[in-house]
């Protein structure tokens, strides 16, 4: 498990658009279809990486909060499923529904979407505000698995309160830190 810290996105930058399929309604869901008119957190996660799973609770403590406040949010997987089933789009389902997810968990089959957004790890967090501009992106919180820092979210939780209440853009952002994205190839 090698350490993989966030590309940071340059903010500002418009969210990629995308149209995935998500593996708990067995839709297609689009970027259009899924962002709110507040925020929107995108966030690229897995089911095996011990950085999500060591953040998943907190991962359904946020949204259930923050949706209740108008926040959309979007968990993605863009790991190669040959080379790691465990993220395999029926196994996604399994994880989203034991864990709860209350956001679609959609699968980005040919990684481009990952691309774009530069993902470079599992967790690896954006926030895009009411015309889809990147203000923050980065980690959850300073927690890693073995810490012995509680999981509190921190982190992406101002950033959050910074826009929904019209505030300034957090200068201090620290990248996530996780899992590698497992590309094809």
């Amino acid at each position: 498990m090698a350490a993989t810290p966030s590309n940071m996105l340059e903010l500002g930058t418009i969210a990629p658009n995308f149209t995935l399929f998500d593996t708990v309604s067995g839709k297609n869901l689009s970027l259009q279809d899924l962002k709110s008119e507040k925020a929107t957190v995108i966030m690229f996660i897995c089911n095996h990486c011990p950085y999500v799973i060591h953040i998943n609770e907190e991962l359904v403590k946020l949204a259930n909060e923050y949706q209740a406040q108008g926040v959309s949010f979007i968990a993605i997987s863009s790991n190669d499923v040959e080379n790691y089933p465990q993220d395999a789009p029926e196994k996604m389902k399994e994880v989203a529904e034991t864990s709860g997810y209350p956001f679609p968990y959609l699968y980005d089959e040919t990684q481009e979407v990952a691309k774009a957004y530069l993902a470079a790890c599992t967790p690896d967090f954006y926030l895009f505000d009411k015309d889809l501009k990147c203000v923050y992106r980065g980690q959850l919180d300073d927690s890693r698995p073995k810490s012995g820092i509680p999981v509190t979210g921190k982190d992406l939780r101002a950033a959050i309160d910074a826009v929904l209440s019209d505030g300034a853009i957090l200068a201090n952002q620290r990248p996530s830190l996780g899992c590698n994205i497992k590309w094809r190839g």
